[in-house]
């Protein structure tokens, strides 16, 4: 998937405020960061990426409680708000971004089937959630997300 159009829009907005951003990723492994960093000049608006894919990386790079994983799931929305707040609170930015979610095969739960991915974003003491319910195979569900995700910061950036 081309997600430049997507990513020199974010940094437009991003470098008209004078904006870095911070992304904090599980189900996308990185590609957030990566699709960030593909475009040249992105070290201008880019900081850091955080690819925290176990319970215990959410927990020790981003200080997500442990019990708020165990209360509620990796893939819920407190978790997902807990990673963007602490990808802030961790990087010297602006804007962040955290998504968790289950991009299949398997992995699905009660409640949480796959597909099922919250997306997180926003500046610190406004940070903003969504539940995104996507189809498709793992490549389809994580490039989906990250188009979500791009367009979301775009917005934000814009506001």
């Amino acid at each position: 998937m081309n997600f430049e159009p997507a990513v020199l829009a974010l940094a437009d907005a991003l470098r008209a405020k004078g904006w870095r951003l911070a992304a904090a990723e599980s189900c996308t492994g990185g590609l957030i960061a990566a699709a960030c960093t593909s475009v040249a000049g992105s070290s201008d608006w880019f900081e850091r990426g955080f690819v925290t894919y176990s319970n215990e990386a959410k927990t020790e790079l981003l200080g997500v409680p442990a019990a708020l994983i165990a209360a509620h799931g990796a893939v819920s929305e407190p978790v997902a708000r807990a990673m963007a707040e602490g990808a802030l609170a961790k990087a010297p930015v602006a804007l962040a971004v955290a998504v968790t979610g289950i991009a299949g095969p398997g992995g699905a739960v009660p409640g949480k089937p796959v597909g099922t991915v919250w997306l997180a974003w926003g500046r610190a003491g406004a940070v903003q959630a969504e539940r995104l319910q996507l189809g498709g195979d793992r490549t389809a569900v994580r490039e989906a997300t990250v188009a979500r995700a791009l367009q979301r910061l775009t917005e934000a950036a814009r506001a």
